[in-house]
């Protein structure tokens, strides 16, 4: 059981975090461990582990989403659109633009779905497509300004509130992640997910209808990226439409930092939460240590190679003690010709037919594909 663990690699990368934070809390001093800093952490990480959780699904799929910044972008700014036009300072803008804020974000994750699943578009292109068209759609309606009229309700919260402790817009960040873990890791959604990108012909193969669950785990993100823009102006008051360039870079390398393959088929959210942390550890470490903030693209693409590195090597060691495990024994001469003969129509079926059973046992028993694989 103890060598199960240890060979996650979100507990790995756990392990990481712990040693960053020890050293952080020796060089920093208490100005490190202080209720502020940590404060300024969460809410940090507020929008993007919202984000987060859907990319975990997407990345899960072997796919990816590049569009989620400029989506955050554009939802924000038809939401502050909205809330301006209907003026007030009240929940009843607040709530209509919370709504089509996240109503936009889900409608730019349809699309990306529809192509993906439907018109069979590789992901990295039509994300990349609706990465740009969405961001040049949110400067078309602004003419490339930002707005600044939120309604007060939305940032006292922000300042204001907080919930059993935490950052308001933290707790909500919380909320999200706990319910996307339990989607992902406890209900036939999450097992499906796991399996089409385990092998996606092998689900179709056991009835897992492929196409619509693609569609909904691209909206899945284009939703969460349009509750992003929500927490967004709650924090901020104010839509930066040059400000979330780098949003989608950032999630993704959190995700497979945390132990989310980009292959497919493995990941989840606890190591999700634990590779977005990381990178925030390290940047408000740097600035109490006095260090130039730029050095965190360095330790964070350190940590993001090694963590790609590390999952290659462990699936090339699985691929082998596989191929171990199925090494055919050598036959005699002539029970070589009937075998040859005997064998030739179920090898038609393959590698596919074998991965079709295993699938059918794995969705019939409700255990996740991707849990077993992270574990080999």
């Amino acid at each position: 059981m103890l060598k199960r663990i240890a060979g996650v690699q979100s507990v790995w990368i756990l392990m990481v975090l712990v040693v960053i934070v020890a050293f952080f809390s020796i060089t920093g001093g208490s100005s490190f461990f202080s209720g502020s800093n940590f404060t300024a952490i969460l809410l940090n990480l507020a929008v993007l582990a919202v984000v987060g959780v859907g990319m975990t699904f997407v990345i899960i799929t072997s796919g990816i989403d590049l569009s989620v910044g400029s989506v955050l972008v554009f939802a924000s700014v038809i939401s502050a659109k909205v809330m301006e036009a209907m003026g007030g300072q009240g929940w009843g803008a607040a709530t209509v633009g919370i709504i089509v804020a996240i109503l936009g974000g889900g409608v730019w994750g349809l699309i990306n779905g529809i192509l993906v699943a439907k018109a069979k578009i590789p992901p990295l292109i039509v994300t990349l497509g609706t990465l740009s068209i969405a961001l040049s759609a949110a400067q078309i309606v602004t003419d490339g300004l930002d707005i600044r009229s939120v309604p007060r309700v939305l940032t006292e919260i922000n300042l204001y509130d907080r919930i059993l402790g935490l950052p308001a817009l933290a707790f909500v960040a919380l909320i999200v992640v706990i319910i996307g873990g339990i989607i992902l890791h406890r209900t036939k959604f999450g097992r499906y997910t796991y399996a089409i990108g385990s092998n996606e012909e092998a689900a179709r193969r056991v009835g897992v209808r492929v196409d619509r669950h693609l569609v909904f785990v691209y909206l899945l993100s284009g939703l969460l990226a349009g509750l992003g823009a929500v927490l967004y102006l709650m924090r901020f008051g104010t839509t930066t439409i040059s400000g979330n360039a780098l949003l989608n870079l950032n999630v993704i390398t959190a995700v497979v930092i945390g132990g989310t393959s980009i292959f497919g088929g493995v990941g989840s959210m606890f190591g999700t939460v634990v590779g977005l942390f990381i990178p925030a550890v390290l940047q408000a470490g740097l600035v109490i240590i006095g260090v130039q903030p730029f050095w965190q693209g360095v330790a964070v693409g350190c940590v993001l190679i090694a963590a790609v590195f590390v999952d290659q090597s462990r699936r090339a060691a699985a691929m082998r003690g596989s191929k171990r495990k199925k090494k055919p024994t050598t036959p005699s001469v002539g029970a070589s010709s009937a075998s040859s003969v005997s064998s030739t129509p179920s090898s038609t079926s393959g590698s596919a037919g074998e991965a079709s059973a295993d699938l059918q046992k794995t969705v019939g028993t409700g255990s996740a594909v991707g849990s077993r694989k992270e574990s080999q």
